[in-house]
């Protein structure tokens, strides 16, 4: 079982991560902007080049949860709520407005037939600016990209909405539950969203991003299930020595994830009954080989600190590009043969981006607000 030193994912945190699961993390994200960059070309869920990458989010949740059940279980009984609050403030929050404040210096070059940005005035984008970088969900028809979105200047924001409100459910209420309680909340969550998935409008889980009855009870049950699944993996957990789980792990997921639509339009609980083996079996075993996974060279090593530092930071200041190579396709029209200098330039400059801004900013301000509101308190 490979556990390292504090990686700069989590200075904040007095227990090592495992380091295989920061890789697949790395990689799950990457996997993400590259679904992102095909949206361009889709005209909906069912023709979507690397359809399942939605999946990463739930992927991400449970990683999620099985890592704050490590890092926290034992710990808040000796730390407050007001701690553990301020841990996870000071370990999400930085990026979140970092993302909110990248989305709003690009949003007026993001002009595209699809959405008219050209009409939203500075004070109207100021306030969506705060709303953003206060994680304050927009109210559908009051957002100014007009395309529903909780968070219209960084979308991917929801998914951390999110995590904010699966951060608050345990730390007030899911970890005091047993073992058994936790199975029952997980098998519970589970057939919520396995319903959703598989007898639900989309015929997937591609859904949470607004703050519609649908699109809410989607986002909450992806949370919910995955993010409880985690806990309860975390709980339960006893390692095995896999060799080789960075690598296998790795490649389950870029196949999961690259899978093309099944069943088409016309047989829609085929897909979501794929979506609901992806995460309720697949995902936790994933996890579970990737916990205990040893590495066995130093490179992989290295790959997987590296993936797992940029991995945040990539998630959060990766989609304001992406509406901007959004517009640039549909303005000028371009196949994705065409646009394909500029894919790469999204994806690789958004992971330069990231470790710029995980080099420069997020890391001493973390460090920071540590200091500032931490350690202080530390005996």
């Amino acid at each position: 079982m490979l556990k390292t030193q504090t990686s700069t994912a989590s200075f904040t945190d007095t227990k090592p991560h495992y380091k295989v699961l920061d890789g697949l993390r790395g990689v799950a994200a990457i996997t993400v902007v590259c679904f992102h960059i095909f949206e361009a070309f889709a005209t909906s869920h069912v023709d979507q080049r690397i359809n399942h990458g939605y999946l990463a989010v739930d992927f991400f949740f449970i990683l999620s949860g099985f890592v704050i059940g490590y890092a926290y279980d034992d710990r808040l009984r000796a730390t407050s709520v007001k701690d553990f609050i301020k841990r996870r403030i000071i370990r999400l929050h930085p990026m979140v407005i970092m993302g909110a404040v990248i989305g709003a210096i690009l949003f007026y070059f993001q002009v595209c037939s699809v959405w008219d940005v050209s009409k939203v005035t500075v004070t109207t984008l100021f306030i969506a600016t705060l709303l953003n970088a206060l994680l304050i969900p927009a109210i559908p028809g009051q957002e100014i990209r007009g395309l529903g979105e909780m968070f219209p200047l960084n979308g991917p924001s929801w998914s951390l909405f999110f995590e904010y409100i699966g951060n608050i459910l345990y730390v007030l209420f899911i970890r005091k539950f047993s073992t058994k309680v936790l199975a029952w909340l997980v098998f519970l969550a589970g057939c919520g969203l396995a319903t959703f998935a598989i007898v639900g409008p989309y015929g997937d889980i591609c859904a949470g991003f607004s703050l519609t009855k649908v699109e809410f009870t989607a986002g909450f049950f992806r949370l919910l299930f995955s993010f409880s699944a985690g806990l309860f993996l975390s709980r339960i957990f006893k390692p095995t020595n896999i060799k080789g789980a960075f690598w296998i792990c790795s490649l389950a997921i870029v196949v999961l994830l690259a899978i093309p639509r099944i069943g088409g339009a016309e047989q829609l609980w085929m897909n979501g009954l794929y979506d609901t083996a992806c995460c309720v079996v697949i995902f936790p075993v994933l996890v579970y080989l990737g916990a205990s996974g040893k590495s066995t060279d130093k490179y992989t090593a290295q790959l997987c600190k590296f993936l797992g530092d940029i991995s945040y930071p990539l998630y959060t200041v990766h989609y304001p590009f992406i509406y901007l190579y959004y517009a640039w396709v549909k303005n000028n029209k371009l196949t994705f043969q065409e646009s394909l200098p500029g894919a790469a330039g999204v994806v690789i400059g958004s992971m330069i981006l990231a470790y710029i801004c995980l080099k420069f900013y997020d890391i001493p301000l973390r460090k920071y607000l540590t200091n500032r509101f931490l350690k202080s308190k530390r005996g």
